[in-house]
């Protein structure tokens, strides 16, 4: 039976080794002792009533509030060396930071007795009033006339400018016409009076904007004057509160050194922590298991319930924690302890990368899968350091495109900088086209070809994952094509029209793409032997030959 927050395991685990070293949280295979935990927690979830709408019921009619919830599992060892796990979601769960049996927050922000509630309570007081000046019928009034001034301002400056404008050509052709009946002497006289009475225009005008100006700014004071007072308030109220709540979140690792979220992310790119930072199941999980003396073994965190929409989630897929928020924290938290390599610090040894097609001025090379197209920052190995040692004299940036480490396939070279740029201008234009091979990881039914159009940005929280955003993304198209359905798997041909990061990846994962991930996507479905994505066939008009051509290279899937 559980006992507060520590949950024994009720299924048997004596079968299961301990890990030798601890969850790398950022990319990971579950420990058979985490998924074990995982399986008990959705044993729970599925059984109890939280008050939240996951979006699971397929025949209630779901509300737009209806999402699911990231949760975490934590195994640890507790005082008595008894192994057992501890629960936790993360951010809120029906708008609230405690539910029986998950760890507590970090710091609650719902504490009513709290000092962020009682701010909280400010700042709506202070917007209350704000609102209720902005609305009175005086202040409505009030811009109305503002408005009106600035209007015969407005007017009166265009029509001052334009009158000036037409006596300054007109004072141009005056000049040009006595230039020839006046005497020099005469002239200079003449072009004076012209150019003292351009001056006069020119501080008659200074005089009216400052007259107009004074008369708006008096106007514009006795308008906003509170509203402004009270915005200045809220503001600095907002602040205050904000840097409390960031020094209110501190947390542990095993030696028992605090450290809060401004001192954590202080020396981070971001400088200041990000809206939802510590909030996180992760980070609540080892708050706890630290301060109650608890050893963490493993961890694992997973989705339940309906996915967002930006983003691609899949009930019940164990995902790791996010970079922009926890990575921070968690490096901070995990000190001295013995974690997992990061997978995405190694790659495939390769012993050489074959040449599908050369000649005096390109080169096409077929890249391996889970093999950088350019070095990154620990790993020097790749494509691009291939080519400048199998092609010491070629010059210029060599490689004219890049595939995600994950995919395999084809990528174009020049051997000369005026080659690279005439062929990379292709690409820009969109007059190369390009065929990838995909196999998803489910059946697709319907419609067998189309165009998937969902724009994409960077998740800033979860770098380097893609989201689908309408109001900032970049425009992101993809042609389909259904090759073949077989063992409840779909083979598909993409021919991108635009080339996002992750494009196809997300196109194919997304419910409005194809909904069915690529088999072993391991950011937007689960991981697998390999990505089942192959850049395989590839057209483009050669610079030397005049030609167009198309080289081909079949995938071994």
């Amino acid at each position: 039976m559980s006992s507060g927050f520590f949950h024994p395991f009720v299924s048997s685990v004596e079968g299961f080794d301990l890990p030798d070293k601890f969850t790398f949280p950022h990319y990971y295979t579950p420990h058979p002792l985490a998924v074990a935990a995982a399986k008990e927690l959705q044993l729970f979830l599925a059984k109890q009533d939280l008050n939240h709408d996951f979006g699971l019921n397929p025949t209630a009619t779901e509300l737009n509030s209806a999402i699911g919830k990231m949760f975490g599992v934590l195994v640890v060892e507790n005082q008595a060396g008894q192994l057992g796990y501890l629960r936790a979601f993360s951010g809120k769960l029906a708008n609230s930071n405690q539910h029986e049996g998950f760890v507590p927050p970090v710091f609650d922000t719902l504490d009513q007795q709290g000092f962020y509630k009682k701010g909280e309570a400010k700042l709506n007081k202070l917007n209350l009033r704000i609102d209720e000046i902005e609305s009175s019928s005086e202040f409505i009034v009030g811009e109305k006339a503002l408005f009106q001034v600035k209007s015969e301002f407005a007017s009166l400056l265009e029509q001052t400018k334009s009158k000036m404008k037409a006596d300054k050509l007109e004072r141009n052709i005056q000049r040009q016409k006595q230039l020839k009946l006046l005497s020099e002497i005469e002239f200079e006289v003449f072009s004076t009076q012209l150019n003292h009475e351009s001056a006069r225009q020119n501080i008659e005008l200074k005089q009216l904007t400052k007259s107009w100006t004074s008369k708006i700014d008096v106007l514009t004071q006795e308008l906003y004057a509170e509203v402004t007072s009270l915005k200045n308030e809220r503001a600095a109220l907002s602040a205050k509160l904000q840097l409390q709540l960031f020094e209110s979140y501190t947390f542990l690792n095993q030696f028992g050194e605090e450290s809060s979220l401004l001192d954590i992310f202080s020396e981070t790119v971001l400088q200041k922590p990000p809206s939802g930072a510590g909030e996180c199941a992760a980070p609540k999980l080892l708050q706890y298991a630290f301060l109650n003396q608890m050893k963490p073994i493993c961890m694992a965190e997973f989705w339940w319930g309906k996915s967002p929409a930006s983003e691609i989630r899949v009930h019940q897929q164990f995902y790791p924690a996010c970079r922009g928020k926890c990575e921070p924290i968690l490096n901070h938290m995990l000190k001295g302890i013995p974690i997992d390599q990061n997978p995405m610090e190694s790659q495939a040894k390769i012993d050489q990368i074959e040449i599908v097609f050369e000649d005096d001025s390109i080169a096409i090379f077929n890249k391996p899968p889970d093999f950088l197209s350019v070095p990154g920052k620990t790993l020097t190995d790749s494509v691009y350091t291939r080519a400048k040692k199998l092609f010491p004299n070629a010059t210029g940036p060599l490689l004219v495109h890049r595939l995600d480490m994950s995919t395999s396939g084809l990528i174009l070279m020049a051997k000369t900088k005026v080659l690279h740029e005439a062929l990379q201008r292709q690409f820009i234009q969109k007059t190369i086209s390009k065929r990838y091979v995909a196999i998803l990881n489910e059946e697709l039914n319907g419609t067998f070809e189309g165009e998937i159009n969902l724009p994409l940005r960077l998740d800033l929280d979860d770098r380097p994952k893609q989201i689908v955003c309408n109001d900032f993304g970049k425009p992101a198209k993809t042609r389909f094509e259904v090759i073949e359905i077989k063992n409840g798997r779909t083979k598909v041909y993409f021919y991108p029209i635009t080339g996002r990061t992750h494009q196809l990846r997300v196109h194919a994962a997304h419910a409005l793409g194809l909904n069915s991930p690529i088999v072993g996507d391991d950011l937007y479905g689960t991981k697998a032997e390999r990505l089942f994505l192959h850049a395989e066939r590839l057209t483009f008009f050669h610079p030397v030959i005049k030609k167009e051509m198309t080289v081909y290279c079949p995938c071994n899937f």
